[in-house]
């Protein structure tokens, strides 16, 4: 008799939990725009959620303790004048998120630790370029305050955010809507899809496709595709049947998939979250109440199917957490944020342990918060891989890094010297000194008022805290 020897895997027994209830973040109206983004981001501070919001755009962000009812007045980001698509944090500092919107622009925010009482109206910096609404963001994963945006224009520009300034266009790539864009480890090379049903390899400094693939999926419905750590791709797409599809590519021979399965058949775009240090793909479908996860290893069939989570309740849109925010003492693998029409549930992975000591081979040191290069090294043609921390002993975020932008002064370039126009009131008035002290008025006020509210803040925390003793 034959024996079907079972495959070996430390992932192979992976499940998933939805926490309970008081652990959830209730009362969130979630956006109803219809995009396929996944509507929040998630790091070891904050969860953020694109939220609905009369007379433009907004988005929430929560520290990850605020657990339970969300406040109805709780202060939301309003800075944008249409609704916003996309939101995504910096790799870099905790604190700094950018967001794109159908208004054109991308902003990028300083998050203070506290909880402010008031809106955040004020962007760090407005990066302005696109001529179409901006429906994709992602910050580059190893160097400092580069920012890739993607709009309805067909165009991909990158940002300095540290300036405020344009690195490059990258124009004439695409022939129409871009539906993804996802860098490679260390962010040398990008991955795009396209409406247009071609899979782009984009060496964005030399302004060149390297490699390129027609129709990885024979159908209609819109394709995504994800660089994994070795370099191959793994994109999710439809058959001609309408199936849902999962394949994967080597760039060696972008002709044909090494592994392609089909799936079920239903409408939903299916979103992929990668984990490197696991070599685990979860796929989230909108509209789905499951995520599927699969194992990614080097030798044939290359992609294994590990299992199901299932709920009763469809998502609107989903969270991925960085491996650095996950609770390593719980054997925790990924934690997903699930959107609700009304809520946001957090689901943990975990994988099965008896000991209760740190699973090394769980958790290979992973990205940390420090950048590799400056924006200029990358720019100058440097590579590096991500810097690497340990978890052994959890991962305690950074306190709060200020985001400074330089922008290159205009200014400075003098005009020639030549007869000037007579002095008029308002010249008179607004003479150099009197508008350095109005700015300095304006300075220490706004520091007053932030001083002001972490106070209350931290009162608020502390009267919490006194409520919760006594009950």
């Amino acid at each position: 008799m034959s024996r079907r020897v079972v495959r070996q895997s430390k992932f192979r027994h992976v499940f998933g939990q939805p926490v309970k209830a008081d652990q959830m973040y209730e009362d969130i109206r979630v956006s109803k725009v219809t995009w396929d983004s996944s509507f929040c981001a998630v790091n070891p501070k904050f969860v953020a959620i694109i939220v609905e919001s009369g007379g433009g755009g907004a988005f929430m962000v929560l520290p990850l303790a605020k657990t339970g009812r969300v406040d109805k007045n709780h202060p939301l980001v309003t800075g944008h004048t249409a609704p916003v698509l996309d939101i995504d944090w910096c790799p870099h500092n905790d604190n700094v998120i950018a967001s794109a919107s159908e208004d054109t622009t991308v902003m990028v925010w300083q998050i203070p630790d506290y909880v402010p009482t008031r809106n955040i109206t004020e962007p760090i910096v407005t990066l302005e370029g696109h001529s179409k609404r901006v429906g994709i963001i992602t910050w580059h994963p190893t160097a400092r305050n580069v920012l890739l945006s993607a709009g309805g224009d067909n165009l991909l520009i990158l940002w300095n955010v540290g300036t405020g300034e344009m690195l490059l266009t990258l124009d004439d790539m695409h022939s129409d809507l871009i539906y993804n864009v996802c860098w490679n480890r260390t962010g040398s090379l990008l991955v795009t899809t396209c409406k247009d049903k071609h899979v782009r390899v984009i060496d964005p400094r030399k302004q060149q496709v390297v490699a390129e693939k027609v129709k990885p999926h024979e159908g209609a419905r819109p394709i995504r595709a994800i660089f994994m750590a070795d370099g191959k791709i793994f994109t999710t797409g439809f058959s001609k049947m309408s199936e849902r599809q999962l394949a994967l590519w080597d760039l060696e021979n972008f002709e044909e998939p090494i592994a392609l399965q089909e799936m079920d058949t239903s409408n939903g775009v299916l979103l992929p979250f990668y984990d490197p240090d696991s070599s685990i793909v979860y796929l989230c479908g909108k509209g789905d109440s499951s995520i599927r996860y699969f194992e990614i290893t080097a030798e044939a069939p290359y992609v294994h199917y590990l299992s199901t989570y299932s709920s009763k309740e469809p998502q609107r849109g989903m969270g991925f957490m960085p491996k650095r925010g996950l609770d390593v003492s719980k054997c925790e693998i990924a934690r997903f944020f699930k959107l609700h029409e009304r809520k946001c549930e957090p689901i943990v992975m975990t994988v099965p342990r008896k000991s209760d000591l740190f699973q090394d081979d769980l958790y290979p040191d992973t990205p940390g918060p420090e950048p590799a290069l400056e924006a200029a090294e990358w720019l100058a043609g440097q590579d590096a891989e991500p810097v690497l921390v340990s978890l052994r002993d959890g991962y305690v975020p950074v306190k709060n890094r200020e985001l400074k932008v330089t922008r290159k002064n205009i200014l400075d370039n003098k005009p020639p010297v030549g007869p000037r126009r007579s002095h008029s009131t308002c010249d008179a008035n607004f003479s150099r000194p009197g508008l350095e002290d109005l700015l300095e008025e304006i300075r220490s006020l706004r520091q007053t008022v932030q001083a002001q509210e972490k106070r209350i803040s931290d009162l608020e925390n502390k009267l919490c805290k006194f409520t919760n003793g006594t009950a």
